[in-house]
């Protein structure tokens, strides 16, 4: 093994995509950089896994499925996200260039799930439809009927043109005092469309949005209208070997700077001095000293250093067949806004495939 015993400007514990960025743009400003894991892959949370590695992690001692084929035919991402393709990573991605490392697609649609109410003699029916996000996609969308459709344009129209810098866009909206609630009621949008434009195109999680300033929002309004069609027909990028790709990528980047990376290695203790100060890691015999160390929470477990503020669930369906509804294209985002759902709290659920 690697001889730690040794000073560094800065230790990294665990290599998800934070402490992957960190670590790379520290070693680019010539900072010493040392870069553990305790696992024997990159990614920590976000890693993407081969089907072996993914059954050895939720299922072990079990073998998969021969069917389900080779390893390289899988990158099961831990945590998925995707990439909006005007947002701030992107360009960070961009300016540090480590987009070189990695192979990109855009992403073919997003998707929202409506509940249809139906007579009275008929069940309500859950539809899958295109997320609209253009003012054409609106008059086409089967999510809502041809009124609704008309105020929708109007509002994307009206997207289009505001520059939130400049007030004279703003059409007599205060929009430094409003919120949400009320912007959506000058231009009439009924409740389901709501749901959408604030679980699909504003992606928040939850329905506190509402009654914010309606500034917040209105940013997001403004990114995922801006993402679309910059890349492809829809606003998400994503890496094609997966999201494991990214915190490699930054890994790469911090390598060729000169920074250490360790993986198989666990942290058995965070050293302190008397006044409480980090002063390093110890692993097993070995200890790497630095007057800063960046970690994920898991590394600090039982320091009383962390405190959760929520807990999210999180499943990974394989499925065996297509969705219907969604014109069987290769990949996709589904949103399932809470409401829909008949769920009073908790966050949108959202699901991906490629």
């Amino acid at each position: 093994s690697l001889d730690m015993n040794e000073e560094y400007d800065v230790i990294v514990l665990g290599t998800g995509l934070k402490e992957c960025i960190l670590s790379g743009l520290l070693s680019v400003k010539g900072k010493k950089v040392l870069h553990l894991d305790r696992n024997s892959y990159y990614g920590a949370e976000t890693a993407s896994l081969n089907i072996t590695n993914l059954w050895a992690m939720f299922r072990p001692g079990v073998e998969p499925p021969k069917e389900y084929g080779h390893n390289r035919d899988w990158n099961v991402d831990l945590i998925p996200k995707f990439i909006m393709a005007d947002g701030k990573l992107v360009k960070m991605l961009l300016h540090t260039k480590v987009t070189r490392y990695l192979e990109w697609k855009c992403i073919d649609a997003s998707y929202v799930l409506q509940a249809q109410k139906g007579g009275m003699f008929s069940n309500a029916k859950n539809v899958i439809c295109k997320v609209p996000a253009t003012d054409t996609e609106a008059l086409k969308s089967p999510l809502m009927g041809l009124f609704e459709k008309k105020r929708l344009r109007t509002f994307y129209i009206w997207l289009d043109k505001l520059n939130l810098e400049d007030p004279k866009t703003w059409e007599g909206n205060d929009l430094r005092n409003m919120t949400m609630a009320q912007l959506f009621k000058k231009y009439s949008l009924e409740e389901n469309t709501i749901d959408f434009l604030g679980h699909a195109v504003a992606l928040h999680r939850n329905e506190a949005y509402i009654q914010q300033p309606c500034l917040d929002t209105l940013v997001r309004f403004k990114l995922y209208v801006e993402s679309m069609g910059k890349y492809g027909l829809s606003p998400f990028l994503y890496p094609v070997y997966g999201l494991g790709g990214l915190p490699e990528s930054f890994s790469r980047l911090c390598a060729i700077h000169g920074g250490t990376y360790m993986l198989n290695t666990p942290v058995d203790e965070v050293l302190f001095n008397e006044k409480g100060q980090v002063t390093g890691v110890r692993s097993g015999e070995q200890t790497a000293r630095a007057p800063l160390i960046i970690c994920d929470p898991s590394y600090v477990k039982g320091l009383n250093k962390t405190k959760p503020v929520g807990k999210v669930i999180r499943a990974i369906c394989i499925m065996d067949h297509p969705i219907p509804n969604t014109d069987n294209v290769p990949s996709i985002q589904i949103i399932l806004p809470q409401k829909q759902l008949n769920r009073s709290s908790g966050k949108c659920a959202y699901t991906n495939t490629s």
